[in-house]
């Protein structure tokens, strides 16, 4: 089929005839050029809004098509119906539905994605009319579909006619789901919805038994089944029919499908109430184990997978319910320890198997509920399921080991650090659990290692040590374990653990640090545990855990590490000076260090940190001078010299403001007597190399001295420096550089908040700062507008008290204006909306009237902001936005509202994000 004429670049101005609708779906489709696509896509959205969309709709579907013209025509009819019902005549309605439903017999054979859109809009328009006008939908749409009515109208597949009324069926919940409706009128439609239930399941029943159903219709109706439980469809009444979805669990192809359907049916809250059906559900649930066993031991993942998600359905959602069925509770712990089969399933998560990570949630709800039961009948569960708890911990602790090194180096870096988040999960689960053990948990632990360590064979398993101690540091790390008896022992058992394998070296240096608090209440104990940590320190590969371990210890037994200082220190300086660890890790040893100096005779601290720092002065030093070694000089001096060396050098620019930025947010107004020197030489930097770095460094300065006059010289000589090269960039254009715009107006933001006298100034120049600001506006990168927005709503209310600012507004406010107009009609991302609105808010509070004229001249321009809204709903617009003055929260709903109605999403479910 020969495509019609291009409409070219330019089809806003065609009529909406069907000719020129196809002609721009071709254009849409086929044409390679973009911004041609993007121009037919904008006018096709308009003609979907037009009047004369009810007539072509129906010409697009026509047999002789293709499906993509067939899909547009379909989806117009939605369009209309869910956004333009109400311009449709009453009189119409009935032959309306007719054309639909004989639409849908005709396309039932395909394509199915026209046939969907036909069902969604004959769905949208059940929702329009039930119940006043269209009593009983479901016992209409069931009988035009009838075998007899296919066969007077033709050669029609009956297979296919049941396949489009279970599509038409489905869409009606999903409908109902996505659609914005009043909440009395979801009410309403809700209560109509589930008395249609009564119709839908027998139906359902009958073709799920039925042998003659196929596979794909048998599917079919698990999915529609999903889609009304939805709605919550009391589980009494739908309980048989979930139970012959247990049936489809042994047909591969409907396997997945069948799991979905039941894990949605049971995991619904109000199924509670039918606590028979629940019971009823119980053994068939039950009857899964030996499936079960079977796909674990075939290493069938999926089947695994799917059955442990409705064991957890089940036992989660309804776990208080099942506690409470007194009579029945030897099924409710078979269901349990089902659970905790699921838990240890065999294999590595997540190489080897995915369904352990989802029962760990239900650990935690099982025990809240068996905790929250009065004393007396507490201690009765708890003589049931401690023992499972105690089970419980075993297979977490087994869950949790490492496969051998071998295979954990072939894992993927996603597979790693998936098992890391799951080790995390299983941690948490261990400290909560410690809450239903108590001591005992711990006495077991130890008592395990205490066996492993003395026993050459079974210590020769790494994994094995690793786990336990991963279990002691889990419980340790958050519980208070300083009375615990054990903990001696444990303190005594570390040493004896050959830490050559390092993911258990890892481990046990997290351990010690999560002991560091009852470290400091027995410091006798560090004569065995320090030369450990020392060890480690010197390795890379544990660096992060040796270091982060040293530090705790540092910081928590300070007082008591006298005699070890010296070993520390020597160690320390060892390390820092062969580069072994990372900046991060060095700056974590440093802070350790700090610590343990800060407890020492102030005698010895001056001595020791002398030459714990000489070394690096004299590196830096080095760095800045290499010909002449020097004595040592200022730090200050120091970065001078090195900058002069590398001013050109982002990193080193970037790690310079980093240090001063540090120095002033910690010394505040200790820092004033290197103001005068640090705002000279910012200036320099900047005007030499500009980075937003410097800008930051800057604002956190007018941030603490703007309030002291004899800083304010400098202050304002660096502001007008760093305005006229920022100017400059914004004048060669600034679009590379949405850092430096982002910071820029941060900075300008804090001025206009601490020091606004500044903008008294003759050499800044307020005009081309304005202006520098709605350019920010237009950035695509969210924190640049941000910062935008937050200059403008600092500015906006000085231009009261400052003329100069004020004639800015003047001349410039209705630029400002429409270029917020424009973003929130569609030029910005959507989530952007709430900043602009907080302008539009500033702008309505200090100046009304010029905001009201404004808005006037730009909103009357035809198109503006969005070819969607109409002059009334601009009108409207206009007039909400001017009568609020007061609150914030309702001025961000009338431009998030405006802006939807903009972009044609209005109603279309996309309001709810």
């Amino acid at each position: 089929m020969e495509p019609p004429a291009n409409p070219g670049d330019g089809p806003v101005e065609l009529e909406f005839t069907v000719e020129n609708v196809e002609s721009a779906l071709y254009q849409l489709y086929f044409d390679p050029v973009m911004e041609r696509k993007n121009v037919a896509q904008k006018w096709l959205t308009q003609a979907q809004a037009s009047a004369q969309a009810w007539q072509f709709c129906w010409a697009l579907l026509g047999p002789d098509k293709l499906p993509e013209i067939q899909f547009f025509g379909a989806s117009t009819l939605h369009t209309k119906i869910s956004h333009h019902w109400s311009d449709l005549p009453t009189d119409q309605h009935e032959s309306l539905r007719m054309q639909l439903l004989s639409h849908i017999l005709h396309f039932s054979s395909g394509p199915k994605m026209v046939l969907t859109r036909l069902c969604v809009a004959l769905a949208s328009m059940a929702l329009n009319l039930i119940p006043q006008v269209w009593s009983q939908p479901v016992a209409d749409m069931v009988r035009a579909f009838q075998p007899q009515k296919a066969d007077s109208e033709g050669a029609q597949d009956p297979q296919a006619h049941c396949l489009a009324l279970l599509e038409l069926l489905t869409v009606l919940p999903e409908e109902f789901q996505s659609g914005r409706l009043a909440q009395a009128r979801r009410t309403q439609l809700r209560g109509a919805l589930v008395g249609e239930w009564a119709v839908v399941c027998p139906l359902l029943r009958q073709l799920l038994q039925s042998q003659d159903s196929s596979n794909q219709v048998k599917e079919k109706v698990l999915r529609c089944l999903s889609s009304w439980v939805g709605l919550d469809v009391p589980l009494g009444e739908s309980h048989e029919l979930v139970q012959d979805c247990f049936g489809a669990l042994s047909n591969p192809e409907l396997f997945d499908t069948a799991v979905e359907t039941i894990v949605n049916a049971i995991s619904q809250p109000d199924s509670q109430r039918c606590i028979d059906a629940l019971v009823n559900l119980m053994p068939l649930v039950l009857g899964l184990h030996d499936q079960l066993k079977t796909a674990a031991q075939d290493g069938d993942m999926e089947t695994s997978h799917g059955i442990c998600r409705i064991a957890v359905a089940m036992g989660e959602t309804h776990s208080r319910v099942l506690l409470e069925q007194v009579e029945h509770w030897q099924e409710y712990l078979a269901l349990v320890n089902m659970i905790l089969f699921c838990t240890g399933i065999p294999g590595h998560y997540p190489v080897s198997e995915t369904s352990s990570s989802l029962t760990l949630t239900f650990w935690y709800t099982l025990q809240d509920d068996i905790l929250s039961f009065e004393e007396e009948k507490q201690a009765v569960y708890l003589q049931v399921y401690r023992p499972v708890y105690f089970q419980l911990v075993d297979v977490l602790l087994h869950k949790s080991h490492y496969p051998s090194q071998d295979e954990y180096a072939s894992w993927s870096s996603d597979d790693k650090e998936q098992f890391r988040i799951y080790r995390v999960d299983i941690s948490d689960t261990l400290m909560y659990v410690y809450e239903m053990l108590g001591a005992e948990l711990l006495s077991n632990l130890y008592d395990r290692l205490g066996r492993q360590l003395m026993d050459p064979q079974q210590s020769a398993v790494w994994q094995d040590t690793e786990a336990l101690l991963f279990g002691f540091q889990s419980i340790a790390e958050t519980i208070d374990v300083n009375y615990s008896d054990v903990i001696p022992g444990l303190i005594g058992l570390i040493p004896r653990i050959n830490i050559s394998n390092v993911m258990l070296a890892d481990t046990v240096m997290y351990t010690i640090g999560s002991l560091a608090e009852w470290l400091a209440d027995h410091p006798v104990m560090l004569d065995g545990i320090l030369p450990m940590v020392l060890q480690g320190l010197v390795k890379a590969e544990l660096s992060v855990s040796s270091v982060s371990t040293l530090k705790r210890i540092c910081r928590e037994c300070r007082h008591d590490l006298g005699p070890y200082a010296q070993d520390i220190l020597t160690m320390s300086q060892d390390v820092l000076v062969k580069e072994i660890h990372k900046s991060s890790q060095c700056m974590w040893l440093m802070q350790a260090l700090g610590f343990l100096l800060s407890a020492l005779p102030v005698e010895e601290i001056l001595g020791r940190l002398h030459s714990l720092i000489t070394p690096h002065v004299q590196q830096l030093d080095t760095l800045a001078q290499q010909e002449v070694v020097v004595v040592l000089q200022q730090v200050f001096t120091l970065i001078q010299n090195i900058l002069s060396k590398w001013l050109d050098d982002s990193e080193v620019v970037e790690a310079v403001c980093g240090v001063f930025d540090k120095s002033v947010r910690t010394l505040l107004h200790d820092f004033g007597p290197m103001v005068a020197q640090l705002s000279e030489m910012l200036g320099q930097i900047y005007c030499a190399f500009p980075q937003a770095s410097a800008l930051d460094l800057a604002r956190q300065m007018v941030h603490i001295f703007a309030g002291e006059e004899h800083h304010t010289s400098n202050l304002k000589s660096l502001i007008e420096v760093l305005t006229s090269t920022t100017l400059t960039i914004f004048h060669q254009g600034p679009r590379d550089h949405p850092d430096i715009a982002e910071s820029f107006m941060h900075l300008h933001a804090q001025i206009l908040k601490r020091k606004p006298d500044m903008y008294l100034s003759d050499q800044l120049d307020v005009k081309r700062l304005f202006y520098c600001g709605i350019l920010t506006l237009k950035f695509p990168e969210t924190l640049t507008v941000k910062a935008a927005t937050l200059f403008f709503t600092e500015l906006l209310p000085r231009c009261k008290d400052m003329p100069s600012l004020g004639e800015v507004l003047q001349r410039d406010g209705k630029l400002l204006t429409e270029t917020i107009l424009q973003a929130i009609g569609g030029e910005s991302p959507r989530s952007l909306t709430e900043h602009f609105s907080e302008v539009l808010f500033s702008l309505n509070r200090h100046c009304p009237a010029l905001l009201s004229q404004w808005l006037k001249e730009t909103l009357q321009t035809p198109g503006f902001p969005s070819a969607q809204v109409s002059t009334e709903q601009k009108n409207t617009f206009r007039q909400q936005l001017l009568s609020e003055q007061t609150h914030k929260r309702r001025v961000k709903d009338i431009v998030k509202e405006f802006s939807l109605l903009c972009r044609g999403l209005q109603g279309s479910g996309y309001s709810d994000y």
